[in-house]
C-alpha cells in the first residue's frame, strides 16, 4: 500500500514574512498546524489573532481534528499563536527537546523569574531526533537540524518536509547562524541531511523574503534547492558555506521582533506571568544584544 501524500494549505503573514502550514490527510480527517503566528504591533505592544483565526477557520471548514501544533524552533521574528490555536482546535503543542538549551540561555539573558522552568515543560510534547508520530493516516518523523539555533527541527510527513529556518527559497538562501548557540557548520550538515531526500520531495518554508519581482512562495523541492540555492547548491563545500555564512551574518541587523518573540516563544507562546497589577510585561534589555 502506498503511503498517502499529505495535503498542505499554507498561510502567509506579510508583516513577518512567515508561513503557517496546515498539513492533513483528508477532508474530515486529521491535521497538524506548523508555526502559527500571533499578530504583534511592536509600537503599541498590542497582540491580535487575525492570522491565527484564518488558520482556525480553514481547519474548521475542512472538518479537521488537529492532533499537533508544531513549532519548528523558538522563533526570533514572530510570536507564536500556539495557545490560542490549541484553545480553539485542541492538539498538543510540540517542539524539539533541545528547547531546554535555548530556555537556559535566554532565562539568563532576560533575567527571567527564578521559577521559570528550563526543561521544556511549558510544551505538551518534546520531540526527539528520529521520533515518529502520526497525523491521522499520515506518518511523520522529527529531525533535529541544528545550526540556526541549537533546537531547530524539521518534520518529515510523507513527501513533505517542514524545514523551519534551515532553508529559504533557492533565490534567498539559508538561515543566519549568529544567534546564541548557532553554528554554520551544523547548519550545513543539517541542510545536507534534508537535501539527501529524493529530488521530488516538497520542502515547505517557514519564511520567504522574495526579491523584487517575485511573489512569496511557500514551497520548493529538494531538486530545486540542490540545483539553485544561492548559498548551498550542489558543489558548495562546508568550508565555503561557513565562510559565506559568517561574513553575511556579521552584516545583518537583529530581527525586528526578536526581543518580544523569544520571551514568548520559549514559553510555548504564553505571555510572561501577570504582575501585581494584572498586566503582562515584556522586558527590553538595554545594551545587551
Amino acid at each position: 500500500m502506498i503511503a498517502p501524500s499529505p495535503i498542505v494549505q499554507s498561510f502567509f503573514d506579510p508583516q513577518t514574512w512567515t508561513y503557517t502550514h496546515v498539513v492533513y490527510d483528508q477532508d474530515g480527517g486529521h491535521g497538524a498546524i506548523v508555526d502559527p503566528v500571533l499578530d504583534f504591533d511592536a509600537k503599541s505592544g498590542r497582540t491580535a489573532t487575525t492570522r491565527a483565526e484564518e488558520v482556525i477557520a480553514f481547519a474548521k471548514a475542512k472538518g479537521l481534528t488537529i492532533d499537533w501544533i508544531i513549532e519548528t524552533h523558538a522563533h526570533a521574528d514572530h510570536l507564536s499563536a500556539a495557545p490560542f490555536v490549541r484553545a480553539q482546535l485542541g492538539g498538543q503543542v510540540a517542539i524539539g527537546k533541545d528547547i531546554a538549551r535555548v530556555q537556559s540561555v535566554f532565562k539568563t539573558l532576560f533575567h527571567l523569574e527564578a521559577d521559570f522552568a528550563t526543561d521544556g515543560s511549558q510544551f505538551d510534547h518534546l520531540f526527539e531526533d528520529g521520533e515518529t508520530f502520526s497525523v491521522g493516516a499520515l506518518k511523520g518523523q522529527a529531525w533535529h537540524v541544528p545550526g540556526h539555533t541549537p533546537a531547530d527541527m524539521a518534520f518529515v510527513i510523507g513527501d513533505a518536509v517542514f524545514v523551519g529556518d534551515t532553508l529559504f527559497m533557492p533565490d534567498v538562501g539559508t538561515a543566519r547562524c549568529d544567534f546564541p548557540g548557532g553554528d554554520a557548520h551544523q547548519l550545513y550538515r543539517s541542510i545536507q541531511r534534508i537535501l539527501s531526500l529524493p529530488a521530488e520531495t516538497r520542502l515547505f518554508m517557514c519564511h520567504d523574503y522574495p526579491p523584487q519581482g517575485r511573489s512569496a512562495q511557500p514551497m520548493s523541492t529538494v531538486g530545486d534547492q540542490r540545483a539553485h540555492n544561492i548559498h548551498v547548491h550542489d558543489g558548495v563545500t562546508e568550508d565555503a558555506f561557513v565562510a559565506m555564512r559568517q561574513a553575511r551574518d556579521a552584516s545583518l541587523a537583529m530581527p525586528n521582533l526578536i526581543l518580544p518573540s523569544v520571551q514568548v516563544n520559549i514559553r510555548a507562546g504564553q505571555l510572561p506571568p501577570a504582575e501585581s497589577d494584572g498586566r503582562h510585561y515584556l522586558k527590553l534589555p538595554v545594551n545587551l544584544f
